[in-house]
Order: structure tokens, then C-alpha cells, then sequence
């Protein structure tokens, strides 16, 4: 008898592929993309909110950066690493063009690394990005390796959707360019004997690229290395020429690269556990989907399986779920695409990226902040601000105000010298000491307040106790009556890279009070802040003011 799928994850994840593909979204909206039931939808993004993949903001609904853990686990289960990613930053660099990694997916390539050049006309694909083979360069590539069902398959959906309408990466409008792309056939033979693809021009007008094989021990395509450029730089045929050699320099060092563990740890695995879904249920009732929860547990359990893939044993230990509960959910996940295996092991599979990867990837620094500033204001009832340090001043990226008859009127983009300040001090206990003494150098303090610290022993013993105690305040030294009490950001490898504050009328209460008042929610902002940037940073470039 066949398994049966858990249809509460089938329904999860039309959601999210709903949500993937709407610039915003509302129920209703939801209700339309999928046909199910406005009462489903409803327990579906409860549920997805309770998990903290979807944000209710009003009554529009977005994903939020800790839905990458999905993608982030397909692309550790597939070998990416620091070093690829850093390799192809470097190429990048040296051919001062685009360069990016793709990988098949069914009749599409699936772009997994991307090093963009920042231009006025500037031409990159965001992690995530599906396009049809027959408009990319690396399409040949993988078609080389097509058995019959797999054309079949092909030609069948170019006949249904001769437009690409099923992809949203392809610009909008008829396919492009005129009068007609060279047929994917002639392409792939030619591939075959030149072991190299061109895109003159097949995605739209003015977009070249040329694309190389990255090959696994088997001698299979198994990434296709791009440069990718523009019309306004060079000719497609002039672009292949400047580039190739590199390319194929570069694909032949990538496939020496270790891409498997030998073994998967199994505290590696257990590290990677959701969120408790027995409290989840206990807190929303009928309206948790707990077998929705736990799909996606398993389907981010799937990361460590590198390689060949994780047995069911291990998948079941990673999320402490039954061996028939996971089971069942890795078989749902297998039917809608997100999963396979051999007969013993399950590997996730590149469509994963689907679930949102390539419009989070987009988010910058101040995005992933700005949800939790306006959280913490509303939980506080003062405005809450996040600033980077810029030179000897503290900048403005981000800021949640509330509207109080007196309030801190600050505008995105402010600068104040760091000295003074909560969020400059915190900045400052985060360099070296010896870029501290820099700075302080070049902007020896003065007197703002009658409380301002100016002395430079006094001031580098406050800069050092904010470094030791995690927290620094600033209580009337900017400004008469203002107070403020700032926490650290840091990134993956702890470095400090923004700061957090609140910041209010210093009133007639004693500093402790506001400390003990403002610090606690501080610091838990700062953590959900950290965990969503460490997320959105795995395998991809978060931009930072």
C-alpha cells in the first residue's frame, strides 16, 4: 500500500510558494493563489508565523530571513562553502565581471552562487533564481546529460509555456531576442565538442554570458561556472574569448575542492532542531499545524547530508521525531519535489531554493533590522534606532520612532560623534584598541553637555566596561535630557557591526532604572536581530550601510 503524504505540508508549502512570488500578500490573496480554504490558509500562516517563517505586519504577510534556513540547508547539503563563495568573489574581482554558480533542476537551472559587479548597468541573478535552459548559458551545459524522458519532459513545457511564464526570474514580455533562439539541441552539440556554453543574448537584450562545467567524480556537470556581462562591454564571442581561460582555470580547482563529509556528526545534526512544536500547539490549539512543523524540521534536518545524503535513522534522531513521522514527511517532501533518495538516503534537492531564497537574498542589512526596531518600540513605547560606525561618528541605517508629545526626532542618515553616545561606545569597545586610540586621536572630545566625559583615561575605562559588561548608556552627554542605553549587533564570527539603542527623556529617574528597564528587551531584539543576520549570511551577501 503507498505511504500516504502529510497534507498539511503540501498546504504549507503552496503557501510559502504563494508568498515567494507575491511583492505582498493578504489571506485573500493566498486563498486565490492556491484554491484551498480561507479557514486552512488561516491555521497555515498562524502556524508559519508560530515558527517564525512569516510576519504579520497589518493584515499583509511577508517572509522573514529565518525562512532561508530551508534554502541554507540545500545549499550545505549540496558542498557550498566559505571558500567557493570566496573564490568567486575573488573571480569576480579579477574579471571585473559578474560570475555566478548554478545548478540543474529538472529543465531549469537554479542559481546557488552569485558576485555580482556594482554598476549603473549591472547584470547579476540572486541566489534562488530558476531560468529555463534554453535561455542560459549553463542550460546546454546541464542538457548534455538529458536521457530521452528528460527532453520529452522538456519539450512538453516549452510547448505549454513557450514564454516562460513559469519562471520569475525571466524579464516580463515575449521571449527575447529576435527572430528566434538558437534551438537548445544545436547548443548542446555544440557544447559537447567546444566544453563551453554562450548566452548571446537569450535571457533579453544585452545580457552575454559564458558558462563552463564544474564536473563531480563521476565527470557529471555539476555546477556550471558563469561571467556574466553586457553588450555595453563587450561582444558576446569578446567576452568568451577574455574570460575562458579563467573560467576553465578556475571549474578545475573547484572540483578539487572537498565538497562531502566523510561522516555527519551527530551533534551537528541536533543542532539544527526547530522549534519545540508540543509548546507551539499547547499555545495556538487547533490552529498549530504541528505535522506542518514538523515537514519543515525535517526538510532542514536534511542540511548536514552531504553527499550521498542521511539515512532515515538519522533524520528521525536530527528531529527527534518517530521514524514513521519522518518517514512519512520526507515522502510528502519527495512527492512536491524538495527531496530525494536512493532507496536509503534522502538528500534535499535545488528546488528548496524556491521557497523564498531569491527574494530574501535581496534583503539588505537595515531590512532585517527594521521588523524588530518597530517590535521593540511597541514593546517599550520609545523609539529604538540602529547605527553603524563612519569614521569617528555613528550613522543612522535604521529606526523605528513612536509618537509621544516628547519624543527623540532622529532621521535615517544622522550623524553624531560616537564618543557621547550609547551606540558609539559600544561601536568603539568593538574595535581594537588600538583603532579605538585611532579614532579618539582624530576626534579628541569636547564638552557637548556639562556631563560629558572628555577625558581620555575616563572615557576608554567607560569604552572598556561596555566592552566587558555587553551594554553601554550615555545619560545627558549628547544632549541635555537625553538618555540612552545601547547593546551590540555582530555578525557570524562575533565581530561587532552595528549597534542598538533606545533612546528617551532622561526624566527624574536614576540610570539603574532604566537600565534594568531597557536591557533585558535589548538584548533579546538584538539576539532575533543576530540570528536572522547570521541566517541571511550563510551562503549570501547581506548588504551593509
Amino acid at each position: 500500500m503507498p505511504e500516504e503524504s502529510v497534507r498539511p505540508l503540501e498546504r504549507g508549502l503552496a503557501v510559502l510558494r504563494a508568498l515567494a512570488v507575491a511583492d505582498q500578500a493578504r489571506a485573500g490573496d493566498l486563498v486565490r493563489a492556491t484554491g484551498l480554504a480561507r479557514s486552512t490558509v488561516d491555521r497555515v500562516v498562524a502556524t508559519l508565523a508560530r515558527i517564525g517563517y512569516v510576519r504579520e505586519h497589518g493584515q499583509e504577510l511577508h517572509l522573514t530571513p529565518r525562512l532561508m534556513e530551508l534554502g541554507n540547508a540545500y545549499l550545505a547539503a549540496s558542498g557550498l562553502s566559505g571558500e567557493v563563495a570566496a573564490r568567486t568573489a575573488r573571480l569576480a574581482d579579477e574579471l571585473d565581471e559578474s560570475v555566478s554558480l548554478a545548478v540543474p533542476d529538472g529543465d531549469g537551472v537554479r542559481f546557488v552562487t552569485q558576485a555580482a559587479r556594482r554598476r549603473a548597468m549591472s547584470v547579476a541573478f540572486r541566489i534562488g533564481d530558476l531560468l529555463p535552459a534554453e535561455r542560459c548559458a549553463p542550460g546546454a551545459l546541464f542538457a548534455a546529460e538529458w536521457d530521452e524522458a528528460a527532453w520529452a519532459a522538456w519539450r512538453a513545457r516549452v510547448a505549454a509555456d513557450p514564454q516562460g511564464d513559469a519562471f520569475p526570474a525571466l524579464p516580463p514580455g515575449p521571449a527575447t531576442p529576435p527572430p528566434e533562439p538558437p534551438d537548445l539541441a544545436d547548443r548542446v552539440e555544440r557544447s559537447r565538442v567546444t566544453g563551453w556554453a554562450l548566452d548571446d543574448q537569450l535571457i533579453e537584450p544585452g545580457l552575454i554570458a559564458t558558462a563552463v562545467p564544474v564536473r563531480d567524480a563521476a565527470g557529471r556537470a555539476r555546477y556550471a561556472l558563469s561571467a556574466v556581462s553586457h553588450t555595453s562591454r563587450h561582444t558576446a564571442r569578446g567576452l568568451a574569448e577574455l574570460v575562458l581561460p579563467r573560467l576553465r582555470e578556475e571549474a578545475e580547482l573547484l572540483e578539487e575542492l572537498p565538497t562531502a563529509q566523510a561522516a555527519y556528526g551527530e551533534a551537528e545534526l541536533m543542532a539544527d532542531q526547530g522549534p519545540d512544536t508540543a509548546d507551539a500547539k499547547a499555545e495556538l490549539g487547533p490552529d498549530f499545524l504541528q505535522s506542518l512543523a514538523r515537514g519543515l524540521t525535517v526538510l532542514r534536518a536534511l542540511g548536514p547530508a552531504r553527499g550521498d545524503g542521511l539515512p532515515l535513522t538519522a533524520v528521525a534522531a536530527a528531529t527527534g521525531l518517530p521514524r514513521a513521522t519522518a518517514r512519512r514527511c520526507l515522502h510528502t517532501l519527495e512527492l512536491q519535489g524538495y527531496a530525494a533518495h536512493d532507496g536509503r538516503l534522502y538528500r534535499p534537492l535545488p528546488r528548496v531554493l524556491e521557497l523564498g531564497y531569491a527574494r530574501l537574498s535581496r534583503l539588505g542589512f537595515a531590512d532585517i533590522a527594521e521588523p524588530h526596531l518597530r517590535r521593540l518600540t511597541g514593546r517599550v513605547h520609545q523609539s529604538a534606532s540602529v547605527t553603524v560606525l563612519d569614521g569617528t561618528d555613528i550613522l543612522y541605517v535604521a529606526r523605528a520612532a513612536t509618537v509621544r508629545v516628547m519624543s527623540v526626532y532622529i532621521t535615517l542618515g544622522t550623524r553624531f560623534p560616537a564618543y557621547p553616545t550609547a551606540m558609539g561606545r559600544v561601536l568603539l569597545a568593538g574595535l581594537p584598541k588600538r583603532d579605538r586610540a585611532r579614532l579618539l586621536k582624530a576626534a579628541p572630545p569636547k564638552p557637548l553637555t556639562r556631563r560629558t566625559v572628555t577625558d581620555p583615561a575616563d572615557l576608554n575605562r567607560v569604552i572598556d566596561r561596555a566592552a566587558a559588561e555587553g551594554y553601554a548608556t550615555a545619560d545627558e552627554e549628547l544632549e541635555e535630557g537625553l538618555r540612552s542605553v545601547a547593546v551590540p549587533l555582530k555578525d557570524a564570527e562575533g565581530r561587532v557591526v552595528a549597534a542598538l539603542n533606545v533612546a528617551q527623556h532622561a526624566g527624574t529617574a536614576p540610570l539603574g532604572e532604566t537600565i534594568d528597564a531597557l536591557l533585558p528587551v535589548l538584548r533579546e531584539t538584538a539576539a532575533a536581530i543576530e540570528t536572522d543576520l547570521h541566517t541571511a549570511a550563510r551562503f549570501n551577501s547581506v548588504r551593509m550601510p
